[in-house]
């Protein structure tokens, strides 16, 4: 298996690097961000994933490890593919990826192209344990998870005190976070009446 390759990017396109190592060009797969961050001319490194079929042999480059570790994640819930996987890296940072998956926001999932509704619920449920220890969780994820778990006990403790049972108000608004976690109290307290 091909752990990586480094050398010279003689040719550079959204969608394609060719890396020339020892007198061989090898045609990698890559994602936007990665275009972002590759100048043709320049001698870099490309972390790869391949996927060997019958009548293909396909590499996928990343720029970095924690960009090929979601990669793989992602390729390992079932109806995400390597294209689909690819697709969602081009639309979203590392950073951005993992604090969706983390905080449980299918929203943001969603507005990948070609993502619905349950593949974007399936990978968040799939993914959200393996994303934490693999340890790429930003930092903006774990204050945003901080804040909705705080907000989260604060909005379900206001039901509870206006008469409503525990139980619904919990899953009243554990169901408004997984909309939308970056809801305020006030907000989840006024939508979590609604849905009583």
């Amino acid at each position: 298996m091909i752990d990586y390759l480094k050398g010279e990017v003689t040719e550079l396109e959204p969608t394609q690097a060719v890396i020339e190592c020892n007198g061989i060009g090898y045609c990698c797969n890559i994602s936007v961000y990665t275009y972002d961050k590759l100048k043709k001319g320049e001698i870099q490194k490309l972390y790869i994933a391949e996927k060997i079929a019958e009548d293909t042999h396909d590499l996928y480059g990343f720029i970095s490890k924690q960009e090929r570790a979601l990669y793989l994640l992602l390729i390992s819930v079932s109806g995400v593919g390597p294209g689909t996987a690819r697709c969602i890296l081009s639309s979203l940072s590392p950073d951005e990826l993992t604090t969706a998956i983390a905080t449980g926001n299918d929203r943001q999932l969603k507005n990948v192209k070609g993502i619905g509704g349950k593949t974007a619920q399936r990978i968040i449920v799939d993914l959200k344990d393996k994303v934490g220890s693999l340890g790429i969780v930003s930092a903006s994820a774990g204050t945003a998870m901080a804040a909705s778990n705080r907000n989260a006990d604060e909005a379900v403790q206001a039901l509870v005190a206006l008469g409503y049972p525990m139980s619904n108000a919990s899953k009243a608004i554990a169901h408004l976070l997984s909309q939308d976690p970056n809801l305020s109290v006030q907000a989840l307290i006024k939508q979590g009446l609604h849905m009583m």
